[in-house]
């Protein structure tokens, strides 16, 4: 019996979500992966400062944060390992507020954060402005836990996660790259999911 055509083309792959990087599956949790460990410090005695090429090094308690205009970012975050969650949501304020608080300098090209673990990444000043960066608190409305960087996290959804440095209580300004903890240790200065940018080199 003749075959019809169809019957050769095999099963229906499924079409790959388009918010998907290249290398990159849906996860629906929220996996926790760090390079330090976890700390104790709470929100009580949390302060958060810009320092560096600034035209004023400003600093910020809790409440001082929480005071300044809420924003939130709802959309996609995507991890190096290469998992991705599709559809979250953070709280918190813009990176934008606290930067055009402190007056970056002209000169100023990089920006450096710094966790209370000493963990630091380097970013570009370019990838944290106009609404690409927040500090946030809350993640999909309810506090961050602290396995996830509570009580305080950068976050910079359109590059890979390492550059969302958990606990982060400093940003310094500096006309030059300085690498960070990953990027000393091979990963990529950058980190596009879109370009693959793992590593250094890609």
């Amino acid at each position: 019996m003749a075959r019809s055509p169809k019957s050769f083309l095999g099963r229906a792959h499924p079409v790959a979500d388009p918010r998907l990087p290249p290398g990159q599956y849906e996860e629906s949790g929220f996996p926790v992966l760090s390079a330090e460990v976890t700390p104790r410090q709470s929100s009580d005695d949390w302060t958060m400062s810009v320092d560096g090429l600034v035209t004023e090094t400003r600093s910020w308690t809790w409440d001082g944060l929480h005071d300044l205009p809420r924003s939130e970012y709802r959309g996609d975050i995507h991890c190096v390992t290469t998992w991705s969650k599709l559809g979250t949501s953070f709280g918190g304020v813009s990176l934008d507020v606290v930067l055009d608080a402190a007056g970056p300098l002209p000169e100023a090209t990089h920006v450096v954060a710094t966790s209370v673990t000493g963990y630091t990444t380097n970013l570009p000043l370019s990838h944290v402005r106009g609404g690409q960066a927040w500090l946030v608190w809350t993640h999909e409305e309810k506090a961050l836990t602290r396995e996830h960087g509570g009580p305080l996290r950068l976050l910079v959804p359109h590059l890979y996660f390492w550059k969302s440095a958990k606990w982060v209580t400093r940003l310094t300004l500096l006309d030059h790259d300085e690498p960070g903890f990953w990027e000393r240790n091979g990963y990529h200065d950058l980190g596009d999911p879109w370009r693959e940018q793992r590593y250094q080199g890609d």
